[in-house]
């Protein structure tokens, strides 16, 4: 079957990669029955990604004749005598209005309908979004008529969630086959020791020859004293006196982690003794503590700040981050202000940009999704209005970068409405963005 080219721009080159059969027509019946059956329309729509049925309309539409595709015979006729060269001219109209990017000229096109009855021609190449143009004949054709529609986002989506689970359970069935070994490990060398002690204690006893000298008898009856002494009424008992604990911590440590041990013993008695004077006496002033919790809060965002000045990276941040004795709502709600601390226009932009960040936080566990929202709305509640308006903007990009999943997104706008806060702008902004996503979902679960 010869071959051609896909639209007539492209005719001259020989290398171009998207090819169609040449038609091929057949005039049949006589008088007023004459018709012209289009042969190979159903290759040709098949090189086109198109359905057959929308070329064969297209041609009775500009040629003022009726036309009709049987879908099981797969004949396509058109009323009327055609030449080939004039059909092949409007099937060359037929390709630049649906088949080809308006940006690039690429055929590799999807026709996608709206939500307000309009056709698009979304571009797998480029990415471009052409608009097609809603006063031609056979756009009615195919809003009756739609395409089918290859797998979604939600698709994807619902794999990835269902590749992420069997991770998990990988990593938990390798987690219980390490601990499986460990134990082993340890079964195994508890009894190489006891075997080793045995034999250790075999040679002793049986020694070289020259060794064998037998013990002095004093010795002989010290020994049996001390075995009829240990009778079974001794009674042991643990010493848990601070001075005894001190002594026991000493011995097993060296002398600058014992020391830091029983500064923090003393700081604890201190506390304790504190307490219990103010009990005592209620009147008495507490004492202030010498660095707040706010100021705290403030040294790690500016720490954190300068280290993402200086370019050190994301997983390098998130390990300094788990060193840190505090809480992860702290830990990421601090992460969150120091990316985005002055920033006012292109919240959203800034939010893609910063996004690894973002994704290190939440990396090992699921839940810190919600850890991530909470962050975001305490930053929201203490900045300008100008960020606050493209929330709605911060939490699509999150979504499309599977960072935030919709199950949480939901949870956190729920509790948010019936929360502490629910009188806040927050939530009126993201309202959008939650109906869309609801939407979405109940238009993937009717399909």
């Amino acid at each position: 079957m010869a071959l051609q080219n896909i639209g007539a721009g492209n005719s001259d080159d020989a290398f171009y990669r998207y090819k169609m059969p040449k038609m091929i027509t057949k005039i049949e019946g006589r008088g007023n029955g004459i018709k012209t059956n289009v042969v190979n329309m159903v290759d040709i729509a098949k090189a086109l990604a198109r359905p057959a049925s929308y070329t064969t309309k297209y041609f009775g539409c500009e040629l003022g004749a009726q036309s009709k595709f049987d879908e099981k015979t797969g004949t396509s006729l058109v009323n009327g005598s055609h030449d080939t060269a004039k059909l092949a001219g409007l099937l060359e109209i037929f390709i630049k209005k649906y088949v080809q990017c308006y940006g690039c000229g690429n055929p590799e096109t999807e026709i996608v309908i709206t939500k307000n009855q309009m056709l698009q021609l979304n571009c797998v190449a480029c990415g471009f979004v052409s608009d097609v143009d809603m006063r031609d004949k056979l756009t009615t054709f195919i809003l009756k008529n739609p395409p089918e529609q290859k797998k979604g986002s939600k698709d994807k989506k619902a794999m990835r969630r269902a590749e992420k689970e069997r991770l998990k359970e990988g990593e938990a069935a390798d987690e219980e086959l390490k601990k499986l070994k460990k134990e082993g490990k340890k079964k195994g060398s508890s009894l190489k020791d006891g075997n080793t002690k045995a034999s250790s204690a075999k040679k002793k006893a049986v020694g070289s020859d020259d060794d064998r000298v037998s013990p002095p008898r004093s010795q002989v009856d010290e020994k049996e004293e001390a075995r009829d002494d240990d009778g079974d009424n001794v009674q042991w008992q643990t010493d848990t006196s601070l001075e005894a604990a001190r002594q026991r911590i000493q011995e097993q440590l060296n002398a600058v982690t014992a020391d830091m041990v029983m500064l923090s013993t003393d700081e604890a008695e201190k506390k304790a003794k504190t307490n219990s004077n103010l009990n005592d006496n209620p009147h008495q002033e507490k004492p202030k503590a010498e660095n707040g919790n706010s100021n705290t809060h403030q040294t790690l965002v500016a720490e954190l700040k300068a280290n993402i000045k200086k370019g050190v990276s994301a997983n390098e941040i998130q390990s300094r981050l788990g060193s840190i004795s505090r809480s992860s709502q702290e830990k990421i709600t601090a992460l969150f202000e120091a990316l985005f601390d002055g920033v006012e226009k292109g919240f959203a932009k800034e939010v893609v940009k910063k996004k690894t960040y973002l994704a290190a936080a939440i990396a090992h566990n699921e839940g810190s999704q919600l850890l991530l929202l909470r962050a975001m709305e305490a930053f929201y509640l203490k900045s300008t209005a100008s960020a606050l308006k493209e929330s709605a903007l911060v939490l699509k990009a999150l979504y499309d970068a599977d960072i935030l999943e919709e199950e949480f997104i939901l949870q956190w706008y729920g509790e948010g409405l019936n929360g502490g806060n629910k009188d806040a702008d927050l939530w009126k902004k993201a309202e959008p963005f939650i109906d869309w996503l609801q939407n979405a979902e109940s238009e993937s679960e009717e399909e």
